[in-house]
């Protein structure tokens, strides 16, 4: 007999619940099926029954619960559903941020040596176990902010040896830790020292040894690519990711960060799952995925690190039916965050979101993002038990309460993780 759990006292439950089956977009997206007085009733690792607690007890014998919590009136939420983060890397690179803050710009310290080929010559030097205890460490802090699934990134080793490498620590530290990471390879993140001057043939080892050895031996789920000026082109990137479909991995792309060089435009051509950053997306890239069902995930944070004072456009995207999503973007470079409320307060200022925007956007819709959508994303019987309980009674006082961590438990699959 499965074990039960019975969170009571919730103040307001935020069920994230719809009685379609689809991402939300427009107004949908402001829907956050709040109940008051709530319950949720827990067996194993999954809901059982949710909703307003008179109902929730009804039938129910006190006797037959083996734990209780108390959320003395406050809020439960889903767990957040991170579709974006490089947790995999060694080594960091504050010394970066402080040239940033001398006035060099990110794509100049790339060009420099900088970037993401800084990271990549410490990961390459770095042992699996080194490289094993730092992303424990990243997860931790995820984890203690409520993210309870992650979409997670190789990248940091642009070598056959070393992408391999972090997609295997991704699969080994699966279901060793609580926080589910569902894995993508993203080789093509930059070209590596050894073929800024050859880079035919990095793309030619991408395609013809990586994408097929990382499709056969099932370490990756997606394919993801750095599509923007200076590093991989759209005509590169379409031979690269179609490369990735024939393989059978589905497609993540990071898409017009920081040039309009129609990115989100090749995401829509080739029916990519998500397009990220887009902060310099076209009208037409809006339009196009719009109508092709590509999923945005935007970055805040990434913006704000980079302190470019440019932001992507949130609210031409939901005004043209995109179901948008939001991530912490964590990696060492340019987004070195574990925090997704501090993500909800840069969305509701700087993207314009409402506060049930940005909670529906780091919940139902990425779990769509990550095709977990039946899994994970609301609270709702039949889904797993991935639940925040946090120090608030309404939502609201997440962004409203900056860059301080109101998450008092994790219940991640049924147990108390937090």
């Amino acid at each position: 007999m499965k074990e039960k759990l019975l969170i009571y006292n919730i103040g307001q439950l935020l069920t994230l619940k719809s009685s379609k089956d689809t991402p939300r977009k427009g107004k949908k997206l402001s829907d956050l099926g709040v109940v008051n007085n709530a319950s949720v009733l827990i067996q194993g690792d999954k809901i059982a029954k949710c909703g307003v607690e008179r109902e929730v007890l009804r039938g129910i014998k006190r006797s037959s619960i083996s734990k209780e919590i108390d959320a003395k009136g406050m809020m439960v939420s889903p767990g957040f559903v991170d579709p974006h983060t490089h947790p995999v890397f060694f080594g960091t690179r504050e010394e970066e941020f402080c040239m940033r803050l001398a006035g060099m710009k990110y794509m100049d310290i790339a060009a420099a040596g900088g970037g993401i080929r800084n990271s990549a010559r410490r990961f390459r030097k770095a042992t699996k176990s080194d490289i094993k205890k730092q992303t424990r460490t990243v997860l931790k802090r995820l984890l203690k902010h409520g993210i309870t699934t992650i979409e997670a990134k190789s990248g940091y080793g642009l070598s056959f040896d070393s992408e391999v490498k972090a997609l295997e620590v991704i699969k080994e530290l699966n279901g060793k830790q609580p926080i589910e990471m569902v894995p993508t390879f993203l080789g093509a993140h930059e070209f590596p020292d050894e073929y800024r001057d050859n880079r035919e043939e990095y793309i030619r080892i991408l395609v013809e040894e990586m994408i097929p050895y990382v499709a056969e031996n099932n370490l990756a789920e997606y394919c993801d690519i750095f599509c923007e000026e200076g590093v991989f082109d759209v005509e590169q990137s379409r031979k690269i990711l179609k490369a990735a479909q024939k393989q059978g991995l589905k497609i993540r792309m990071h898409a017009d960060e920081i040039h309009p060089i129609g990115g989100a435009e090749l995401a829509a051509e080739i029916k990519a799952k998500t397009a990220d950053h887009l902060v310099a997306i076209s009208d037409e890239g809006i339009r196009m995925m719009a109508k092709a069902g590509v999923m945005p995930i935007l970055l805040p944070a990434t913006s704000f690190s980079l302190n470019t004072g440019k932001y992507a456009p949130a609210r031409k995207m939901i005004e043209a039916g995109l179901p948008v999503c939001l991530s912490t973007d964590c990696n060492p470079g340019s987004s070195y965050t574990e925090s997704a409320s501090f993500v909800i307060t840069l969305a509701c200022l700087h993207l314009k979101m409402s506060p049930e925007e940005a909670f529906a956007a780091y919940t139902i819709n990425p779990a769509y993002s990550l095709d977990r959508n039946h899994l994970i994303g609301s609270i709702e019987a039949g889904k797993m038990a991935d639940l925040i309980i946090w120090e608030t009674p309404n939502y609201r006082e997440i962004p409203y309460h900056c860059s301080v961590n109101l998450v008092s438990r994790v219940i991640k699959g049924g147990k108390k993780v937090v």
